[in-house]
C-alpha cells in the first residue's frame, strides 16, 4: 500500500482517528487553548504522541489556511486506514448479513466523505474504491465522514468489473444504485451477502459495471 500522508483537520477527526486507528496519526499540531482539552491530551500521551506547536507555514503545507481546523491538524498515513482488496477479502467474514459500498468514480469528495459516515451509521463491513479516476482520501473525506474513515474498513480495489466478478463468484448479490432503477430498495429482502454500487455523481454506474 501507499505511504501517501495527508492532513486532518479538526478535533473529532483527530479524536476519531487517535480513538480507533493511532497508528496512523504521525504527527499533530495544535494552537490556542486546544491542548487545555483533557480527553484530547489523554489520547495523544496514551498513542505517545508529543503535539508540536501549530502554525500558518503547517496549515499552507497542507493546504487548510480555509479548513475550519479548531486549532488541530494532524499528518496522516494513508496506509494505516486502507488496504488492499486482496488483505481485506481474506479476512473478511461473509456472511447473510455482510454488506459492502463499492464506490464506481466518484468526483466530489465531499460526497465520499458523507457516504463513508452513513456506511458506517449503517453497519456496514466496508467501502471499496479504485485506485484511480475516483475522488482519493483526503483531508475533506475525513472532515464531511464526521471521522468516521477511522471507523470503516477503506478498501483500495484495481478494476471494478474484476472486482465485482470476484465478489459475485464469492456469494455476493450486486445492487446498483441507480435513480432510473424500475426496483425499489425496499423491496429487497437482503438475505444474502451485498454490494452496493455508487456511480458518478453526473455519469452514474459506468455501462461497463452495469
Amino acid at each position: 500500500m501507499t505511504r501517501e500522508k495527508i492532513y486532518i483537520y479538526g478535533k473529532h477527526a483527530l479524536k476519531e482517528a487517535l480513538l480507533h486507528k493511532p497508528k496512523s496519526v504521525e504527527k499533530v499540531f495544535l494552537s490556542g487553548n486546544t491542548a487545555e482539552d483533557k480527553e484530547l491530551v489523554a489520547l495523544l500521551k496514551k498513542a505517545g504522541i508529543a503535539p508540536k506547536p501549530l502554525s500558518g507555514t503547517t496549515l499552507k503545507k497542507g493546504s487548510a489556511e480555509d479548513a475550519s481546523h479548531q486549532g488541530v491538524v494532524a499528518l496522516i498515513t494513508l496506509s494505516e486506514i486502507v488496504v488492499s482488496y486482496d488483505e481485506f477479502i481474506k479476512a473478511c467474514k461473509i456472511e447473510a448479513h455482510t454488506g459492502l459500498v463499492l464506490l464506481d468514480e466518484l468526483s466530489d469528495p465531499h460526497n465520499v466523505g458523507a457516504i463513508i459516515r452513513s456506511a458506517v451509521a449503517f453497519g456496514i463491513s466496508g467501502v471499496l474504491f479504485p485506485a484511480h479516476n475516483q475522488a482519493p482520501i483526503t483531508g475533506a473525506v475525513v472532515k464531511v465522514s464526521a471521522g468516521m474513515v477511522f471507523r470503516a474498513p477503506l478498501v483500495s480495489i484495481g478494476n471494478v468489473n474484476t472486482t465485482v466478478r470476484d465478489l459475485k463468484e464469492r456469494g455476493f448479490w450486486i445492487y446498483g444504485l441507480a435513480g432510473e432503477a424500475e426496483k425499489k430498495i425496499t423491496e429487497e429482502a437482503f438475505d444474502a451477502p451485498a454490494v452496493f454500487i455508487l456511480g458518478n455523481e453526473s455519469a452514474g454506474i459506468r455501462l461497463k459495471t452495469k
